[in-house]
């Protein structure tokens, strides 16, 4: 008897448990059906406040961090309609490579529009331990200015990925690379620099990481410490670059990823009077602190410069918007690069004028004047 009851009694408590479990489990399924992924939340905000939602820059602007990969063989028609609606009157063409590929690209321009459109070259930095270098690589640059190359640009994978041939990393402030660095100033053309990534690419990839939207859809991005240099080792690197040679402009792409720390960029600044920067994909940090962006554009408004990257024309509305007007929360373009709202900071019209392109004609050569009224 005594069996039975304790049969009885187990058997009621594991179905009172079995109960329970479940009532757990399917209040756990209802609340996750009414849970989003951050990815999938896009509220529309009841805010009433002004909007002015731009499509043309006030003034003619130039695009000095642009990439058009098919160039020696593009329609430039197309281009040239949207660029004029954006009111852009030059855009620098960063991928313009080297070889006959440059020379394609520059007969295509040439031919059709030949004030329209800037090339930096691109050269392999791999070969620093090849025979005939770096002389080999100065006279490629020599000839490329003289067919109308107007600056340098360097990817970032000097510094995170290129090797010599010894399968060691290169650092940016190798002294096998200072000839190029040297050879630009010589020439007159300025380095247009991508080095590193933003700093959070570093940071463990948790709830705390405001990146981490972007390191979950683009895992690729992320810098494992124990595989790449620390984000301060390549930004020392890069910066000793910048006091090696005082003779040559350097702009330091993408708010040199100092967008977050605008004082740090200030300092770089006050320091070497040769370093620019530009804001290719690095609005939105502009855009979340108004005040701060506002008053740093106006103190080094002969520094900065207007830059895109990635080509998509509405893309720039967001630009004009940010730069040009007194705005308020409103999105940015691209999520993972923003999950926060952006403001506009009602630049002077002085200032915008300079990064528009007042900036660019003093810094890269060749550009046309005319076509901003200079």
């Amino acid at each position: 008897m005594a069996f039975l009851k304790r049969n009885w009694v187990w058997s009621m408590l594991a179905i009172l448990f079995f109960l329970g479990a479940a009532y757990w489990l399917i209040g756990k399924i209802q609340y996750r059906n009414n849970v989003m992924d951050v990815e999938d939340y896009e509220p529309i905000s009841t805010l009433k406040v002004p909007a002015h939602k731009l499509t043309r820059a006030k003034f003619p602007f130039i695009d000095v961090h642009n990439h058009q990969w098919t160039m020696p063989i593009q329609d430039l028609d197309k281009l040239i309609v949207e660029m004029d609606s954006l009111n852009m009157g030059v855009m620098v063409n960063l991928s313009g490579f080297r070889g006959k590929y440059l020379e394609w690209s520059l007969d295509n321009v040439n031919e059709h529009y030949p004030n329209r459109f800037i090339l930096f070259l691109n050269i392999n930095f791999e070969n620093l331990d090849d025979e005939g270098w770096p002389n080999e690589t100065l006279v490629m640059m020599d000839e490329a200015v003289k067919q109308g190359v107007c600056g340098l640009k360097v990817y970032k994978g000097l510094g995170l990925t290129d090797k010599d041939n010894e399968g060691n990393r290169i650092a940016i402030d190798d002294p096998r690379l200072d000839p190029i660095w040297a050879k630009c100033g010589a020439l007159g053309i300025p380095v247009l620099i991508h080095s590193g990534e933003p700093s959070s690419f570093w940071n463990p990839k948790d709830k705390y990481n405001e990146r981490w939207l972007e390191l979950k859809q683009e895992p690729g991005r992320y810098r494992d410490p124990a595989k790449v240099p620390p984000f301060e080792q390549l930004m020392g690197e890069q910066h000793h670059v910048f006091r090696k040679h005082p003779e040559t402009k350097f702009i330091n792409a993408h708010l040199g990823w100092f967008g977050n720390d605008l004082e740090r960029l200030g300092t770089l600044f006050d320091e070497l009077p040769n370093v620019y920067t530009e804001l290719g994909a690095v609005l939105a940090e502009l855009g979340r602190q108004p005040k701060t962006a506002r008053n740093f554009l106006i103190k080094y408004q002969d520094r900065v410069m207007f830059g895109k990257d990635t080509y998509k024309m509405e893309e720039y509305y967001t630009y004009f918007r940010v730069l040009e007007t007194s705005d308020e929360y409103f999105d940015y373009y691209r999520k993972r690069h923003a999950h926060w709202k952006m403001y506009g900071l009602e630049l002077p019209d002085s200032v915008l004028r300079k990064v528009y392109y007042k900036n660019a004609l003093t810094v890269i050569p060749g550009i046309d004047k005319s076509l901003f009224g200079e």
